[in-house]
């Protein structure tokens, strides 16, 4: 059984779960067995994912924001989880310029009230908290970042995700002992794409909409390159690593830790969009040249040699794998169209379809 079976019957709490990857998350843990409940603000519209297929239906839901410190409590008292994954937040670098203050109130207040509101939980509880791979101080160099190098950002994005990290360490220290009641682990992941993702500026979903309308795709920085990763990567690591605070309260797992992709995932914008437009089948993308666009890091890559080592984890589609099953997954989902059912069991089958390639290079929550 995946995860050692550890999900089945646990209250599993997931903030963000009306998002793309919240969305995948939460099927997955239903798959598994758990007690599913979310805290998110509503989907943006009716075509995301969440509303799509459904998913409301295999989850308790409410509608809330985590910059809300009343609601946050009240939420997990009221619920009282075996486990928290946290991945609520302003996930759009483009959008932290528009709305710095509510980008850095979301990613970092919002972490606060989830650690406040698990410290005065009376149950043993363990948590997840996800931040970004935007949240190392960016030197633009081919060292892949491990979990101990320095925090930064050079956009407020960037910073609200090194800050949330802060924020996780020092309430770990200040009031989550090793081998205490709570246990608590940070997660730092690269850039996450799939199917299912509708938000506005991001290169996947952007690509999708133009590239179905017959319209050439405007890409900002082909040069930039980045690790991209399929969204069940991550998940995988998270699930796996909220296992291993759930199975020990040994102080080892409780830190902070990268999910990226293998070396040879680490392609250009621009390599990436020929790939879409390959497996698509059709169109083209061009240079966006309109505009003063705002900075972006040209080069980012994970280190993910403590989770390969201590956690048995390691990525297990490839970047072509990635693409074609992002695309294909796109096409299905549409072909779908407004049958709930349809698309959850498109949800199920690729969870399935990777736990089995998993399981067959090895993979510590694949094989236990």
């Amino acid at each position: 059984m995946p995860f050692n079976n550890i999900y089945r019957s646990k209250k599993v709490l997931v903030t963000g779960n009306t998002g793309f990857k919240g969305s995948w998350l939460i099927t997955w843990l239903h798959h598994l067995g758990a007690e599913v409940y979310g805290l998110a603000l509503p989907p943006e519209n009716d075509q995301w994912l969440f509303e799509q297929a459904g998913l409301k239906d295999i989850c308790h839901h409410t509608d809330g924001d985590i910059r809300d410190l009343a609601l946050v409590r009240n939420v997990i008292a009221a619920v009282k989880p075996d486990i928290v994954l946290h991945l609520a937040a302003q996930a759009i670098v483009r959008a932290s310029y528009k709305d710095p203050v509510g980008t850095a109130a979301t990613n970092i207040m919002g972490t606060v009230n989830v650690l406040e509101a698990i410290r005065n939980v009376d149950v043993p509880c363990a948590a997840v908290m996800i931040t970004s791979d935007k949240c190392y101080e960016n030197r633009e160099w081919p060292y892949a970042y491990r979990e101990n190098d320095p925090m930064g950002g050079h956009d407020v994005y960037s910073m609200s995700k090194g800050a949330a990290e802060l924020v996780v360490a020092s309430y770990r220290r200040s009031f989550f002992p090793p081998e205490g009641s709570m246990a608590v682990a940070s997660a730092r992941a690269g850039n996450v794409i799939g199917p299912g993702d509708w938000a506005a500026d991001r290169i996947v979903p952007d690509a999708m909409r133009t590239l179905l309308r017959g319209e050439p795709l405007l890409v900002r920085n082909p040069g930039a390159t980045r690790p991209w990763q399929h969204v069940l990567e991550p998940l995988s690591g998270y699930l796996w690593l909220g296992a291993k605070l759930l199975e020990t309260n040994s102080g080892m797992f409780q830190d902070g830790w990268n999910f990226g992709p293998g070396l040879d995932a680490a392609r250009s914008v621009g390599e990436l969009a020929d790939a879409m437009v390959k497996t698509l089948g059709r169109g083209k993308w061009i240079t966006d040249q309109v505009g003063k666009h705002p900075h972006e890091a040209n080069f980012l890559r994970l280190s993910i040699e403590k989770a390969s080592s201590l956690l048995g984890w390691s990525p297990v589609w490839n970047f072509e794998a990635t693409v074609k099953r992002t695309v294909e997954g796109y096409e299905q989902l549409i072909a779908a169209g407004n049958d709930a059912g349809g698309q959850r069991e498109f949800l199920v089958g690729e969870i399935q379809a990777y736990t089995e390639a998993a399981g067959k290079i090895g993979n510590a929550w694949a094989t236990v």
